[in-house]
């Protein structure tokens, strides 16, 4: 019974080597995921405050065509 003991003994503990890898392996995507959420919500706001930019570029262009008599209105 001993010796059935001792070899799924050796079979667990390779597992467990690998179990461990992989669970480091899963911290470090995790992490690295994180990372890229924390990266596309600044490319949001980024692009948010360029939208507003531009809609206030497109008033004030308006408003100069508008003073120069280019457009109608």
């Amino acid at each position: 019974m001993a010796e059935t003991e001792n070899l799924v003994l050796e079979h667990l503990r390779p597992m467990r080597g690998q179990l461990d890898r992989v669970e480091q392996r899963l911290d470090d995507l995790t992490t690295r995921v994180g990372r890229i959420e924390t990266d596309v919500a600044q490319i949001h706001v980024t692009l948010a405050e360029h939208s507003i930019r531009f809609d206030r570029i497109d008033t004030r262009m308006a408003r100069i065509e508008k003073r120069l008599d280019l457009v109608e209105g």
